[in-house]
Order: C-alpha cells, then structure tokens, then sequence
C-alpha cells in the first residue's frame, strides 16, 4: 500500500472522488504544512496557521497506479491558481504534494510535468517534504456522503464528480 498526501483545496472534493477509486483504501482528511501544533478546522479556515487542507489517499498499486491517482488529483482542482480554488481563498487552499521519500517526490515531479501540457498557465503545485500530518474533525471525514445534500457537494463537488466520471470511469466503483 502508498499514500499520499494532497491538497487541492477544500479536502471534501479530493476525498468525494478518492473515496469512489478503486484500490482506494482509506481517504483522510486532515492538515499539513503549517506551524500551529493543534490545527483546528476554524484556525487552519481562518489562515493563521500555516497548514493546507488535505487528504491522505492510501491504495493499492496493484490495482491502480500511483500514476492514475496522481493524473486524478490534477483533473480535480485548478493547480494554475496560486492559494485559491475557485470561492476558496488562502493558503489553506493551496496546490500541494507532500512526499515522505525520494521517490515520491520524483513523481510527484513528473506529474507535475506530465499534466502541466492541460493546463494553458503554469501549475503552482507546492511540493514539499510532509511535516506532521494532523487528522482532521470527524465530521469531514467521508463528508460528501454524510451530506451530499448540502449545498457546497451540490454546487462544488457534484461538478468535480461528473469530471472524474467523465475522464476515469475505469478507475470508479459503481
């Protein structure tokens, strides 16, 4: 099993497609990359602490390649826009890969270069060593299908979930 750790935003997007992928074994959200000891959802949302939003994406490679998850992760969320997705701005919403080993960063690289010819400006995707990863509250963990009624999955994640759909069905559970 491999993880990694993502940030493309608010973690419900990443983790609404992350937890419907095959071989995905488990999708956390959580925060990374700042310097509160004790990020809380409202602290990291306020931009005062440093960390991104994230998921931890662990799968298994023998039934899907890093290559394809990482491919996902650039489809999901705009990596051209510098601390923003769309409505959500700050560094908290950030671009961003963190890695543990060498070899992650070395794809994480190539995945930057790989994608970067779909995207009309250049991607600003953070790469950087993984500091502490700290899990976030219970209630976003899996929060899309705990309220996919509630308007941000309807208006936000619906969309992101047509695309995955659309460019990696192969990849989708039913």
């Amino acid at each position: 099993m491999k993880t990694f750790v993502l940030g493309g935003g608010c973690f419900w997007c990443l983790d609404a497609v992350y937890q419907k992928t095959k071989g995905v074994s488990s999708v956390i959200s959580g925060y990374t990359g700042g310097h509160d000891p004790r990020p809380d959802y409202y602290s990291v949302c306020g931009g005062t602490t440093g960390h991104a939003e994230v998921v931890a994406v662990t799968f298994d490679e023998s039934v899907i390649p890093a290559e394809v998850i990482l491919d996902m992760f650039f489809a999901l969320h705009d990596p051209t826009t510098l601390n923003r997705q769309g409505y959500d701005v700050g560094t908290q919403y950030r671009s961003s890969m963190f890695y543990e080993t060498t070899e992650e960063k070395i794809l994480f690289e190539e995945a930057i270069e790989r994608n970067q010819a779909l995207w009309s400006h250049p991607i600003v995707t953070e790469v950087s060593r993984l500091p502490r990863f700290h899990v976030a509250e219970d209630v976003h963990q899996d929060y899309y299908a705990k309220y996919p009624e509630q308007g941000y999955c309807q208006v936000i994640i619906n969309p992101k979930l047509a695309k995955a759909r659309k460019y990696y069905s192969a990849w989708l559970n039913a």
